[in-house]
């Protein structure tokens, strides 16, 4: 089975590239994302893909938001 990263986000390095996905399914967090940017609201989402939860769409952005609060930044010199 894949690394578990919370309750909802897997990896597993067999599935879309070891890219991390919603709950084992084919759907990324990437994907999640690019939907929120793109102006999709969580009922829209839900509604072209029945398979996610809300709960699926807060759990995307709490991880984007935890990578990008561990991004460790190298500064050249």
């Amino acid at each position: 089975m894949g690394i578990p990263t919370n309750n909802r986000i897997t990896i597993e390095a067999g599935k879309r590239g070891g890219k991390p996905c919603i709950r084992g399914l084919r759907i990324t967090v990437y994907d999640v994302l690019g939907w929120l940017a793109a102006g999709m609201d969580t009922q829209e989402i839900i509604d072209d893909f029945p398979e996610l939860e809300a709960a699926d769409i807060t759990a995307s952005l709490q991880f984007a938001a935890n990578r990008e609060h561990t991004l460790q930044v190298l500064v050249a010199a």
